[in-house]
């Protein structure tokens, strides 16, 4: 897809501030700090519309950005080790939930995380917790280009095989420095719409 306008929408909490349109949201989870805005800018050709932060736990609301006038991605709060009370981790996890479980315009959700590492305990919950919702699920593996291209299949197979992941769901090791992955996963998104 070639992305010629993409703006941040809204920042909600609750469904009853979510965007009243139609149009096919793909909701971006990964753990806090594993690389969804730099995923975000590199898949919207914009630097800084989705503000990266060396701080975990920096998105706190479901950030709706419209992309083209034909879709939303939909940043979700990052999880696992932010510095944030277990009071608002929870609210956080009530927030997404919610909005993963009946929000009708939601294709699949983007789960990223990082090539380098195996998946998280919260990464593998994530995945599950998508899978028994009956959720699509793109898992990308991003920082692909902190890694020898050689290392990469290895990686990939530690990734597959931790997070038990199903046949027919889809995963793309990404670069947001190089693009690596960026045709692959606008093609995926776009079988979704």
């Amino acid at each position: 897809m070639k992305v010629t306008s993409s703006d941040i929408v809204i920042s909600a909490v609750k469904p009853e501030q979510y965007p009243e349109t139609d149009l096919p949201e793909f909701a971006l989870a990964g753990r806090s700090n594993v690389g969804k805005s730099s995923f975000i800018n590199k898949m919207l050709n914009r630097k800084g519309l989705a503000r990266i932060s060396s701080k975990p736990g920096k998105t706190q609301t479901l950030n709706f950005f419209l992309i083209n006038e034909v879709l939303h991605f939909v940043d979700v709060p990052g999880y696992g080790y932010a510095k944030v009370s277990k009071t608002e981790r929870a609210a956080w996890g009530k927030m997404i939930e919610t909005y993963f479980t009946t929000r009708q315009q939601l294709r699949a959700v983007v789960l990223i995380v990082d090539l380098r590492h195996p998946p998280t305990e919260d990464d593998v919950m994530m995945y599950d917790f998508l899978k028994h919702y009956e959720i699509p699920c793109i898992v990308i593996a991003t920082k692909a280009d902190k890694i020898p291209k050689g290392k990469w299949q290895k990686h990939l197979k530690v990734t597959k095989e931790t997070l038990d992941l199903e046949k027919g769901d889809h995963m793309v090791i990404f670069s947001s420095e190089t693009g690596e992955g960026k045709d692959k996963a606008w093609s995926i998104l776009e079988s979704y719409m």
